[in-house]
């Protein structure tokens, strides 16, 4: 009985921790995945209108069902050359993120740089309104588990525990990877821009595992991503922002729509972004995973917004529908050149 008890207590957090190992492991994902865009495609860094970007986002799941998986990340980029071969401009672009998971601290650490060229497009001489960003990302990974915290079959023999196990080969692995992104952009008229992109995420499929497999077992899978995004302008004051957001990843697949509306308590202007108060709220749905409320407040290029996700899986019953919590912060300085580079960036949703 004791055994059992044991077994069945860490039982989630080893499908968990070691399911994404065997059939590839999967990465980390955010529902306020604007407030963390370095890491849904690399070509969006510096894909706004101002100096540099800063944003952080935490999140915290799953506290009902096990001990809480949460996760960190903060990024900033910006652009670094204005008036490449005309209007183009290259950026650059630094993310990092942690992520801690379940009962047996499954540890995921990564630092990535990314650097992306955008090419305007369109719109005439010194009024473009459509971009082509390519982008390219690189970094480091370092992932780790705490073995004393887990327990295996093969750890006990008739009923006696033995503290040994062949399942794990070790209890850390570090890798590089490489990241590619594309992202297209078009403002056609004042009311209305929108926003495409595709991305590819560990090109170079790491090896990484904990347990004892062949290396050909053990490749990262290769994360895809699309996204579509838009932003139409109701009235003076009212934007609608909807988004689609899909990944696939090895088995693993995710796809998030859903819609954010952001009223302004002034008229919109040119500089809406950057001296206009904007309060913001959102309705998301991620299919067979989730219903997601977010809203918040804009102010003086600052972006405050809380997220709830409330579980609508076939874990809900475990969960009680509880999913996860997230809060972000995001900082867009000005350009102070603005008056001599009065284009504005197509579309801002990611």
């Amino acid at each position: 009985m004791i055994r059992k008890n044991i077994l069945t207590a860490v039982g989630l957090t080893t499908l968990v921790a070691f399911t994404g190992v065997k059939a590839f492991a999967q990465d980390v994902h955010f529902t306020q995945f604007n407030a963390a865009p370095l890491t849904v495609n690399p070509a969006l860094t510096g894909a706004f209108d101002g100096t540099f970007r800063a944003a952080a986002v935490y999140r915290d799941q799953w506290r009902s069902v096990t001990n809480g998986f949460v996760t960190y990340s903060a990024s900033i980029d910006g652009p670094i050359k204005y008036d490449l071969g005309g209007d183009d401009k290259m950026s650059l672009g630094l993310q990092f993120y942690n992520d801690k998971a379940g009962d047996g601290n499954l540890s995921n650490t990564s630092i990535l740089g990314s650097l992306a060229y955008t090419k305007w497009l369109g719109g005439g001489q010194g009024d473009p309104n459509k971009s082509l960003s390519v982008g390219f990302q690189g970094g480091y990974t370092s992932k780790s588990i705490d073995l004393s915290k887990l327990y295996f079959g093969d750890q006990y023999d008739n009923g006696l525990f033995s503290g040994t196990t062949a399942e794990l080969a070790n209890n850390k692995v570090n890798y590089w990877t490489i990241n590619a992104g594309i992202n297209w952009a078009h403002h056609p008229v004042q009311a209305f821009s929108y926003t495409i992109g595709l991305g590819a995420n560990n090109l170079n499929q790491p090896r990484e595992a904990f347990e004892k497999q062949a290396n050909s077992q053990v490749g990262l899978g290769m994360r895809y991503t699309a996204q579509v995004g838009a932003i139409a302008a109701v009235s003076q004051r009212l934007r609608l922002l909807p988004v689609v957001l899909y990944q696939t990843q090895a088995t693993a697949a995710e796809l998030v729509v859903g819609n954010e509306f952001n009223y302004s308590l002034s008229n919109y202007s040119q500089d809406f972004r950057s001296v206009a108060t904007n309060i913001f709220a959102g309705v998301f749905y991620r299919a067979n995973d989730a219903i997601m409320a977010t809203a918040g407040l804009e102010f003086k290029g600052f972006r405050f917004g809380v997220s709830y996700d409330y579980n609508t899986s076939s874990l809900k019953d475990a969960s009680k529908g509880n999913g996860g919590f997230e809060i972000s912060l995001r900082y867009i300085a000005p350009n102070v050149f603005d008056f001599a580079h009065r284009r504005e960036e197509p579309c801002a949703r990611f």
